[in-house]
């Protein structure tokens, strides 16, 4: 079923749990990896995924359909992965360099997390990413969603996530290159 059969479905009462579960079902996984990668934990990213899911449902009766159900979704989850970081480094009060180390150290340790030498080397420069930095280049580079969608995600125009893909990219270069 499409998204807006399963939107259209959960605006009747009696089909409401039947609609949310299926678009559960279809985004999970995604939603998941995306958290995934900027909190690196296994364990926190499957609570934020829940906690996404749980606001979407409160939300959803509310859900205009300005923008695609996914880019929704993924809005709610990148907020949710970049004030869980946020807070974690409040809440212990540790620089943004001692929360990188503590993910790369969870990176190198997880025993879901495949791929050779160079997949980890990437995915440690990605660490060094400031938080919404790294959220753009997941989004563009991983997901492969178009510019005008991370827009919608991030609430950022085109332009400045063009420059801000660009920056992540060369940096993400600079720091495979160092580490050679």
């Amino acid at each position: 079923m499409s998204d807006e059969e399963l939107l259209s479905l959960f605006e009747n009462p009696e089909t409401r749990r039947n609609a949310f579960s299926q678009l559960v079902r279809k985004y999970q996984q995604k939603v998941y990896w995306l958290v995934r990668k900027m909190v690196v934990d296994h364990d926190d990213a499957n609570d934020i995924t829940q906690d996404v899911f749980i606001k979407a449902w409160t939300a959803l009766e509310n859900f205009r359909g300005d923008s695609k159900f996914y880019t929704w979704l993924y809005r709610i989850a990148s907020n949710e992965a970049i004030n869980f970081l946020n807070k974690k480094r409040k809440r212990f009060f540790i620089s943004i360099n001692d929360v990188e180390s503590e993910l790369s150290e969870k990176l190198e340790a997880d025993p879901l997390v495949s791929g050779d030498a160079i997949q980890l080397k990437l995915q440690k420069a990605l660490l060094k990413l400031p938080e919404k930095q790294r959220l753009v280049f997941n989004l563009k580079y991983f997901e492969e969603l178009p510019y005008e969608e991370i827009s919608e995600i991030t609430g950022t125009s085109v332009g400045a996530l063009k420059a801000s893909y660009h920056w992540a990219s060369k940096k993400i270069e600079d720091y495979l290159n160092e580490t050679d």
